[in-house]
């Protein structure tokens, strides 16, 4: 991916998601930079690749809305409790409505979608999020999670962006654009804050090599569930 000086870098270098992808940064790359992506934002990917993507990350946001209300329950204080609250408010009811609007442009209903099974790359991130949480504590889940809704924030910007990215005619203008908006960027900085908090609250600092595992295992699955939807062309 082509990029120019006019990307905006969201992620703080001094916040502990900045000093975590600082720490993974070939992982992190393949996730963000990954050629689904690229695809997406020059208009090439088939249109059966992307159908299907769409139908597996809704399945997707069904599991994150539980992963985040498991976060409602490991939150240690109702300023942590009431952001999570939102987060799922904003997944099942802002997000989830949004990705149903566009699915719906592409002749897929909800029905459609929830009748389908889950990929394996689907299964693996997801569950893979609730066994941290389910684990560990409410930092371990939130570095879990973070790479998904903080990463389409950065590939958003990434290619709004690019050179290669051509948005005139682009079927997936609008998916770029939606993740691209103040309202998605500002749930995406509110998680690197939270995050922050948190960390200054439990003592996060010694953890460091601990969560920079869990956070490249989820980069990881994340860049797989890219790969899910280019292997449909394949």
């Amino acid at each position: 991916m082509t990029s120019t000086s006019d990307f905006t870098d969201i992620i703080p270098a001094d916040s502990l998601f900045g000093q975590l992808r600082a720490n993974a940064p070939d992982v992190w790359n393949r996730y963000v930079d990954h050629e689904f992506v690229r695809k997406l934002g020059d208009g090439t990917l088939p249109e059966e690749c992307f159908r299907h993507y769409l139908i597996q990350d809704y399945l997707f946001l069904i599991q994150f809305a539980r992963a985040y209300a498991l976060a409602v329950y490991k939150a240690g204080d109702l300023t942590a409790m009431r952001q999570y609250s939102q987060t799922v408010s904003a997944i099942l009811d802002m997000e989830m409505s949004l990705h149903l609007d566009f699915c719906n442009s592409w002749d897929l209903t909800e029905s459609d979608i929830v009748s389908q099974p889950e990929a394996r790359a689907t299964i693996g991130y997801t569950r893979y999020v609730l066994e941290k949480g389910n684990q560990g504590d409410i930092i371990d889940l939130h570095v879990a999670v973070m790479p998904c809704m903080v990463g389409y924030a950065e590939i958003a910007n990434r290619l709004m962006a690019s050179s290669d990215t051509r948005l005139e005619g682009n079927p997936y203008r609008a998916w770029i654009e939606m993740y691209a908006s103040d309202d998605f960027q500002n749930v995406a900085r509110a998680e690197i804050t939270l995050l922050d908090m948190l960390a200054t609250q439990r003592g996060a600092a010694g953890r460091l090599d601990d969560l920079t595992r869990t956070f490249t295992m989820a980069s990881r699955l994340e860049a797989d569930f890219w790969q899910m939807g280019l292997d449909l062309a394949k």
